[in-house]
């Protein structure tokens, strides 16, 4: 299809063309003859060949395509279906692949599988520890956004991690057809479903330990819950569950009597008649301390940040945090470990005169209602230009930074902080820890900076609205433990006054499972580098069994990292050495005995039904595939859609066309040549 304006244009082309062949060969020409015929053609098809290609008329052409709705097998590849089940479940994924064979032309068939994690795969192993229904479903809405797709969901409906699936079904695109695995008939069953302690407690003092258990039968029941530690017996009590009252919360204090990380295990006595007893007990571990640090956060004005800083410190329970005027009793202060000094002004005075003559650690926080005047003269630690407008400074990470490893936390797309405070210079021997970004441009200016003395380590923020930073970390992760996990690592650094220290661990003492068990170093140079040349080597020892493991910690970004997933549970002791230098650190940790897929014997259709009811779909049984294969064939919201889409094509993307110029041209030359002809 061409336009009228590009045909007007080529009749042109034609007559100009004719018009100059006339000319060159027959105005006033005496020959005549075939030689005379062959030469005007083939310079006319020259002179029109390059008139078409100036005027470079477009055609335009409909191609259309038949777009199938996708059809998604998702399986569930969870250790929840039991090894009795799994020839089960992969005959039933078999079977409903041979009779999707009859849907290839309606549907593109294609094949997931999911645990923890969606992925792109056909084979079924039945080994994940975890399940998250509605991530996969998630995963899927992501993949197939803006397509026609049905989801065959293969599972037990039994989901250990993430969010309700039930409940996310509301917010599902595609329609979901559930078939249900796994045994169906319901039996009696006590479970604890769950256990509430704090991770650390303190010598001497009673933790509180809070216990959920479920019971799902008919008839009165009585039991008895029994807590350890360590394998000594430290609580019991009776309980009594009924079909009416099903539920039951035990609150009980345990004493803290000695140090080290301690196992607890809570068991409740299972039925007579009771199938699986596996989440007839659940275990947990708590480390006691015998040191709290005490941290006091000193303001004169009210802000969000405060109760922010307050929160992610104390997140860690070795910690407490209490707020103070500047003008408090300074016997209130005898206790404090480290000051968190925000936005001082006059007020201060004696606090920090306290501070000077404790040789103290401090964290300063710069904002809009700090005297920067009195900040200058107060201390000796740094020296900050004023007179500059209040204005936004964005954060930007110092890869460089050496003092503790900030590599995990990440800044990206966290909003601003406010501060009228100009340049910092450093007095001290100081490494910067954030550098600050204003209106798109790279300052070479510290953000966040840390200062040391000979007895003393301070810290410096340019900016208030911390506060938003530890909200922006739960909208992206759900969690605040990244921002907790860095304030936390830069209290650390500041309530010791130890020297600096080259050879530093990151582990937990208390793991869950043993794919979490990793443990994390970094290691410096003399120059306080990080070096990324050392060997460092592992050797961890099983404290029941006495067996050893050695392995090398392996170089990631910016630090070495032990995958320990392989370990048993159990208690373990480890030491860490770096070859060739005098370093080595040791530690100790507990990887607990729990696989959350162990507490189901049934599956839960009601939910699976649920869940097809919010989505369209409807739930099918292993038997009934021949019923699903039709109802999806039958289906009219996934009948083919036939696509249009149309082509533009300008002439000038022919290369033939020039092909056929160059051809006539020199076939022209070539034959007046041969024929004598000028």
């Amino acid at each position: 299809m061409m336009q009228i304006q590009t045909v007007l244009f080529l009749l042109l082309a034609a007559i100009v063309a004719l018009a100059l062949v006339l000319f060159q060969y027959y105005y006033k020409s005496k020959r005549r003859g075939k030689l005379q015929v062959i030469l005007s053609f083939l310079r006319f098809l020259a002179i029109f060949g390059t008139l078409l290609l100036i005027i470079n008329p477009k055609f335009k052409k409909n191609e259309y395509t038949l777009e199938k709705t996708n059809l998604v097998l998702l399986a569930d590849n969870s250790t929840s279906m039991i090894s009795k089940d799994k020839a089960q479940v992969i005959s039933d994924l078999y079977s409903l692949r041979k009779k999707a064979v009859a849907l290839s032309e309606k549907f593109n068939i294609l094949n997931y599988r999911f645990g923890s994690d969606l992925s792109n795969s056909d084979s079924l192993g039945l080994v994940e520890k975890s399940t998250n229904i509605s991530k996969a479903l998630a995963g899927l809405n992501e993949i197939f956004t803006g397509t026609n797709t049905a989801v065959v969901l293969l599972t037990d409906g039994n989901q250990t991690i993430g969010e309700d699936y039930e409940f996310y079904g509301k917010r599902q695109k595609f329609a979901i057809y559930p078939v249900v695995l796994g045994d169906t008939t319901k039996y009696d069953d006590l479970a604890i479903n769950q256990i509430n302690a704090n991770r650390y407690t303190f010598l001497k003092n009673k933790f509180p330990l809070e216990v959920f258990i479920s019971y799902d039968g008919k008839e009165e029941i009585s039991t008895e819950l029994k807590i350890f530690m360590d394998d000594n017996l430290v609580y019991k009590e009776q309980i009594s569950l009924s079909n009416v009252s099903n539920t039951k919360i035990v609150n009980t204090q345990i004493e803290a009597s000695t140090v080290g990380v301690k196992d607890i295990k809570v068991a409740i006595s299972p039925l007579s008649n009771e199938k699986n007893t596996a989440n007839n007990e659940k275990s947990m571990a708590l480390e006691i301390l015998d040191e709290k640090t005490n941290v006091a956060i000193i303001s004169a004005v009210q802000h969000p940040d405060i109760g922010a800083l307050k929160k992610s410190i104390e997140s860690n329970e070795q910690r407490l945090v209490s707020i103070y005027r500047p003008d408090t009793d300074l016997s209130k202060l005898q206790e404090v470990d480290m000051y968190i000094l925000y936005q001082p002004d006059a007020s201060f005075d004696k606090v920090y005169k306290q501070i000077q003559l404790r040789n103290s650690n401090t964290f300063t926080i710069l904002g809009t209602d700090t005297d920067l005047n009195f900040l200058n003269k107060i201390q000796n630690n740094f020296l900050i230009e004023t007179g500059y407008p209040v204005q936004e400074l964005f954060a930007i990470q110092n890869a460089a930074f050496s003092k503790f490893d900030i590599s995990e936390f990440s800044l990206e797309g966290f909003p601003p902080l406010l501060s009228d405070a100009g340049p910092v210079n450093i007095l001290g021997r100081g490494e910067p820890l954030l550098k600050m970004r204003i209106r798109g441009v790279d300052m070479d200016q510290p953000l966040m900076t840390t200062v040391e003395e000979e007895s003393a380590k301070h810290a410096i923020l340019v900016g208030e609205n911390i506060w938003k930073w530890r909200v922006q970390n739960y909208r992206n992760d759900q969690t605040f433990n990244n921002f907790d996990a860095f304030l936390g690592k830069l209290i650390l650094y500041l309530s010791t006054t130890k020297g600096k220290n080259r050879f530093v661990l990151d582990y937990s003492p208390i793991y869950n499972n043993s794919s979490e068990t990793k443990i994390k170093a970094t290691y410096f140079d003399e120059a306080f580098a990080f070096d990324s040349n050392a060997s460092i080597n592992l050797k961890v020892v099983n404290k029941s069994t006495n067996t050893s493991l050695e392995v090398p910690m392996l170089l990631k970004d910016r630090y070495y990292e032990a995958d320990l997933s392989n370990l048993p549970p159990g208690k373990y002791d480890f030491i860490a050495t770096v070859s060739k230098e005098n370093f080595n650190r040791s530690g100790s940790f507990s990887i607990l005995d729990f696989d959350a897929e162990k507490q189901f014997t049934s599956s839960n259709y009601d939910k699976l039904n649920r869940l097809a009811n919010n989505t369209a779909g409807k739930l099918y049984f292993p038997d009934q595939m021949d019923s699903l294969v039709m109802a999806l064939e039958n289906d009219p919201k996934f009948v083919p859609v036939q696509k249009s889409k149309q082509i533009v094509v300008p002439l000038i993307d022919f290369k033939f066309l020039l092909g056929i110029i160059i051809a006539a041209l020199s076939l022209e030359w070539f034959i007046r040549k041969y024929n004598g002809l000028t």
